[in-house]
């Protein structure tokens, strides 16, 4: 899957934009390093993260503090190598004595599976609102991440509703921050 990543670095002079490798990068706190690395005096560091059009990620980095992550389709972020950065156990709620709840999922979806086998085929069609893992078919995260700089939670989940395309949330957003042109240039 094509995936496209950013680092828009917060500057005196406004912002810093640089396309961005992920290949290294395995864990939030991996992702988190590399915004710091790119930081000046631990100014604030946002991460784009989008994939195929089919979901996008903003990862917030201030300074030492922990990240901020908004996804706006947890469901299909799911489905990614680059998803699995971003949905961290703490994000899409798990903790770590999750394993007997794990266990009892299986379970129940064995049993569901079994069911659907006696339904009949028209039902094959409907589309879960919440994915097998449980995640939702929609944004998770805090979508208050970026209202400091003009963009509020409201517009934020706007742009992760069904029919919206990911690349042009990015685009709306790194607008709002004064840096379209410059996000557009390194894409």
């Amino acid at each position: 899957m094509a995936y496209f990543a950013a680092l828009l670095a917060r500057t005196e002079d406004g912002w810093d934009v640089s396309e961005t490798e992920l290949d290294d990068v395995e864990t939030l706190a991996d992702l988190a390093d590399l915004a710091r690395e790119a930081a000046e005096d631990e100014e604030t560091v946002l991460v784009f993260i989008e994939q195929e059009d089919s979901w996008f990620a903003v990862v917030r980095v201030d300074g030492e503090e922990d990240p901020r992550i908004f996804v706006s389709d947890a469901a299909a972020a799911s489905r990614s190598a680059y998803g699995e950065i971003v949905l961290t156990d703490e994000l899409v709620g798990r903790g770590a004595g999750d394993d007997d709840l794990d266990d009892l999922v299986v379970e129940l979806d064995e049993d569901a599976e079994a069911l659907d086998a006696d339904t009949d085929e028209d039902d094959e069609d409907e589309e879960a609102v919440v994915d097998p893992d449980g995640l939702p078919n929609g944004p998770l995260g805090d979508a208050g991440l970026l209202i400091e700089f003009g963009v509020g939670a409201k517009e934020l989940m706007d742009m992760s509703v069904e029919g919206s395309v990911p690349g042009d949330a990015l685009s709306e957003i790194a607008d709002a921050l004064g840096c379209g042109d410059v996000l557009e240039a390194v894409r």
